[in-house]
């Protein structure tokens, strides 16, 4: 257990948007750190309610649903609970999901999921199915937002799975040109950044002018949540520090201590 104030005299930047990152700033001051929040990217509720109207009324078709992040749990279950008053009916669908967050988010609908890779990729998620041997003909509803690639689907499609797909929510970056914590960040830099998504990444790569940092500002070192993130940041020639050895905050902590 780190130590109560073992981040004291440390600046921390947050990437993530400025809803979801409420608890990583409370665990990072309870540290004793100093925390910036750089929300790169906002994440908001977008969905066709024509395809919607269809998943839902032939969810009993369905072996699998599978969700690839915990804004894909919250927004389906608000727009399930709009149409369906009780959470069994569901029925006998079977619930797989990426990354321990999204485990979370299902539970605490007192859900319980039959398939979660140990390593929170997409590509480990559809090897773990296929390692359920029951995909053949089998049909699969996946939840994805507006940027989840096709690596999924490609490799579920390839055994001969059927797979449809639900965009319940949209990524997009936001404009911290004139944000005056993004001043104060550009002035003063941070011991470290902390980025939690592809998107993240992108978004503070295509704001560089926004971010800048001054002559004399603190360079930070730059981590990353899980594979996915240390990925997209490599290919964007973002340096990686440090690396959570699992996604989630307390492991990310955990690597950011040892860094520093």
């Amino acid at each position: 257990m780190p130590d109560s104030k073992s981040l004291s005299g440390r600046r921390i930047a947050l990437t993530r948007p400025s809803g979801p990152s409420c608890d990583w700033r409370a665990r990072l001051e309870a540290l004793g750190a100093e925390v910036l929040e750089l929300p790169l990217i906002k994440v908001s509720k977008e969905i066709d309610k024509h395809t919607l109207a269809d998943a839902l009324t032939e969810l009993g078709g369905y072996d699998w649903i599978v969700f690839t992040s915990a804004n894909g749990v919250r927004f389906f279950f608000e727009e399930f609970r709009r149409i369906y008053d009780d959470v069994r009916s569901l029925g006998l669908l079977r619930i797989a999901v990426v990354g321990e967050a999204t485990a979370a988010a299902v539970r605490d609908f007192w859900l319980k999921v039959e398939c979660q890779p140990k390593k929170a990729t997409a590509e480990a998620l559809a090897d773990e199915l296929i390692a359920t041997g029951s995909l053949d003909s089998a049909k699969l509803l996946v939840i994805t937002g507006n940027l989840n690639r096709d690596a999924l689907v490609t490799k579920l499609e390839a055994e001969r799975a059927i797979v449809d797909r639900l965009q319940v929510y949209k990524t997009e970056e936001t404009d911290l040109a004139g944000d005056a914590v993004a001043k104060d960040f550009r002035a003063r830099g941070a011991d470290a950044i902390l980025f939690a998504s592809p998107s993240a990444a992108q978004s503070f790569m295509d704001q560089a002018a926004s971010l800048k940092l001054d002559a004399k500002a603190r360079r930070p070192l730059a981590g990353s949540i899980g594979p996915s993130t240390t990925a997209a940041m490599k290919e964007l020639k973002l340096p990686v520090d440090f690396e959570a050895g699992e996604p989630s905050l307390e492991s990310l902590v955990a690597a950011l201590l040892r860094r520093l």
